[in-house]
Protein backbone atom coordinates (compact mmCIF):
# COMPACT_ATOMS: atom_id res chain seq x y z
CA UNK A 1 0.00 0.00 0.00
CA UNK A 2 3.10 2.53 0.93
CA UNK A 3 4.29 2.42 -2.27
CA UNK A 4 1.22 2.41 -4.43
CA UNK A 5 -0.76 4.67 -2.52
CA UNK A 6 -1.07 7.35 -5.01
CA UNK A 7 -2.43 4.88 -7.48
CA UNK A 8 -4.40 3.47 -4.43
CA UNK A 9 -6.20 7.14 -3.72
CA UNK A 10 -4.59 7.36 -0.16
CA UNK A 11 -3.47 10.52 0.98
CA UNK A 12 0.20 11.50 -0.10
CA UNK A 13 1.33 12.19 3.19
CA UNK A 14 -0.54 9.40 4.84
CA UNK A 15 2.20 7.10 5.89
CA UNK A 16 4.60 9.64 6.60
CA UNK A 17 2.89 9.76 10.49
CA UNK A 18 1.50 6.79 10.26
CA UNK A 19 3.40 3.27 9.92
CA UNK A 20 0.75 -0.02 9.94
CA UNK A 21 2.04 -3.23 10.67
CA UNK A 22 -0.26 -6.48 10.89
CA UNK A 23 1.02 -9.70 12.47
CA UNK A 24 -0.74 -12.80 12.54
CA UNK A 25 0.83 -15.66 14.66
CA UNK A 26 0.71 -19.27 14.08
CA UNK A 27 -1.43 -19.86 16.67
CA UNK A 28 -4.49 -22.49 14.20
CA UNK A 29 -4.18 -24.63 11.27
CA UNK A 30 -0.63 -23.81 9.50
CA UNK A 31 -3.15 -22.57 6.80
CA UNK A 32 -5.85 -21.10 8.32
CA UNK A 33 -4.09 -17.59 8.07
CA UNK A 34 -2.45 -16.81 4.85
CA UNK A 35 -6.10 -17.26 3.55
CA UNK A 36 -7.23 -14.15 4.60
CA UNK A 37 -4.06 -12.18 2.98
CA UNK A 38 -6.70 -10.83 0.13
CA UNK A 39 -9.46 -9.57 2.76
CA UNK A 40 -7.04 -7.86 4.76
CA UNK A 41 -4.96 -5.76 2.37
CA UNK A 42 -8.65 -4.89 1.09
CA UNK A 43 -10.12 -3.86 4.04
CA UNK A 44 -6.89 -1.73 4.83
CA UNK A 45 -7.54 -0.08 1.44
CA UNK A 46 -10.91 0.37 2.11
CA UNK A 47 -10.49 1.51 5.38
CA UNK A 48 -7.29 4.37 3.95
CA UNK A 49 -9.72 5.73 0.85
CA UNK A 50 -12.95 5.68 2.88
CA UNK A 51 -14.39 3.15 0.10
CA UNK A 52 -16.92 0.50 1.81
CA UNK A 53 -16.06 -3.19 0.46
CA UNK A 54 -19.36 -3.90 -2.32
CA UNK A 55 -21.69 -5.86 -0.14
CA UNK A 56 -22.35 -9.42 -0.45
CA UNK A 57 -18.56 -9.82 -1.78
CA UNK A 58 -16.61 -12.75 0.04
CA UNK A 59 -12.89 -12.66 -0.81
CA UNK A 60 -10.17 -15.49 -0.16
CA UNK A 61 -6.05 -15.69 -1.07
CA UNK A 62 -2.82 -15.21 -0.04
CA UNK A 63 -0.65 -12.32 -0.84
CA UNK A 64 2.95 -11.92 -1.51
CA UNK A 65 4.74 -8.38 -0.67
CA UNK A 66 4.56 -7.75 -3.97
CA UNK A 67 0.90 -8.34 -4.16
CA UNK A 68 0.73 -11.50 -6.03
CA UNK A 69 -2.43 -13.71 -5.02
CA UNK A 70 -1.84 -17.15 -4.22
CA UNK A 71 -3.80 -20.01 -4.05
CA UNK A 72 -5.64 -21.36 -0.83
CA UNK A 73 -6.61 -24.46 -0.03
CA UNK A 74 -10.39 -25.73 1.04
CA UNK A 75 -12.03 -24.06 -2.07
CA UNK A 76 -15.30 -26.13 -1.81
CA UNK A 77 -15.59 -25.16 1.80
CA UNK A 78 -14.99 -21.72 1.85
CA UNK A 79 -17.41 -21.31 -1.10
CA UNK A 80 -20.49 -23.20 -0.05
CA UNK A 81 -19.75 -21.16 3.32
CA UNK A 82 -20.03 -17.94 1.45
CA UNK A 83 -22.67 -19.07 -0.57
CA UNK A 84 -24.91 -20.20 2.39
CA UNK A 85 -24.43 -17.10 3.81
CA UNK A 86 -25.86 -14.68 1.18
CA UNK A 87 -22.51 -13.75 -0.82
CA UNK A 88 -23.17 -13.18 -4.85
CA UNK A 89 -19.92 -12.10 -5.50
CA UNK A 90 -16.90 -14.58 -4.37
CA UNK A 91 -13.18 -13.80 -4.67
CA UNK A 92 -10.70 -16.72 -5.84
CA UNK A 93 -7.34 -17.19 -6.67
CA UNK A 94 -6.80 -17.88 -10.14
CA UNK A 95 -4.78 -20.55 -9.33
CA UNK A 96 -7.58 -22.10 -7.56
CA UNK A 97 -10.01 -22.45 -11.29
CA UNK A 98 -9.57 -25.76 -11.70
CA UNK A 99 -10.26 -26.62 -8.12
CA UNK A 100 -14.06 -24.52 -8.62
CA UNK A 101 -14.43 -26.62 -11.64
CA UNK A 102 -13.52 -30.13 -10.29
CA UNK A 103 -15.18 -29.40 -6.87
CA UNK A 104 -18.23 -27.48 -7.24
CA UNK A 105 -21.41 -28.21 -9.09
CA UNK A 106 -22.96 -25.89 -11.44
CA UNK A 107 -25.94 -25.97 -9.31
CA UNK A 108 -23.83 -24.93 -6.07
CA UNK A 109 -22.33 -22.51 -8.18
CA UNK A 110 -25.62 -21.08 -9.20
CA UNK A 111 -26.83 -17.45 -8.27
CA UNK A 112 -22.74 -16.64 -7.71
CA UNK A 113 -20.31 -15.04 -9.48
CA UNK A 114 -17.02 -16.40 -9.36
CA UNK A 115 -14.23 -13.38 -10.22
CA UNK A 116 -10.43 -15.32 -10.37
CA UNK A 117 -7.85 -13.08 -10.07
CA UNK A 118 -3.86 -12.93 -10.17
CA UNK A 119 -2.71 -9.64 -8.08
CA UNK A 120 -4.53 -7.50 -5.63
CA UNK A 121 -5.00 -4.38 -7.65
CA UNK A 122 -7.63 -7.06 -9.27
CA UNK A 123 -9.04 -7.82 -6.28
CA UNK A 124 -9.34 -3.99 -5.43
CA UNK A 125 -11.24 -3.21 -8.79
CA UNK A 126 -14.06 -6.21 -7.99
CA UNK A 127 -14.12 -5.39 -4.69
CA UNK A 128 -14.51 -1.65 -3.90
CA UNK A 129 -16.33 1.02 -5.92
CA UNK A 130 -14.64 3.14 -8.75
CA UNK A 131 -17.19 5.71 -8.92
CA UNK A 132 -19.99 7.96 -6.76
CA UNK A 133 -22.09 6.30 -8.86
CA UNK A 134 -20.77 2.81 -7.76
CA UNK A 135 -21.19 3.85 -4.35
CA UNK A 136 -24.81 4.57 -4.05
CA UNK A 137 -25.97 1.77 -5.76
CA UNK A 138 -23.75 0.23 -3.01
CA UNK A 139 -25.07 2.08 -0.33
CA UNK A 140 -28.71 0.99 -1.98
CA UNK A 141 -27.62 -2.65 -1.94
CA UNK A 142 -26.69 -2.49 1.64
CA UNK A 143 -29.99 -0.62 2.75
CA UNK A 144 -31.99 -3.45 0.91
CA UNK A 145 -29.75 -6.53 2.59
CA UNK A 146 -30.04 -5.25 6.14
CA UNK A 147 -33.87 -4.36 5.99
CA UNK A 148 -33.99 -7.79 5.29
CA UNK A 149 -32.05 -9.21 8.05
Amino acid sequence: MRSNAAKLGIEEDFFKDHDIHLHVPAGAIPKDGPSAGVAMATTLVSLLTDRPVRPLTGMTGEITLSGNVLPIGGVKEKFLAAKRSGVKDVIFPADNRMNVEEDLTPEQLEGVKVHYVTTIEEVLEIALPTSPKEERQDAETRERVLSNV
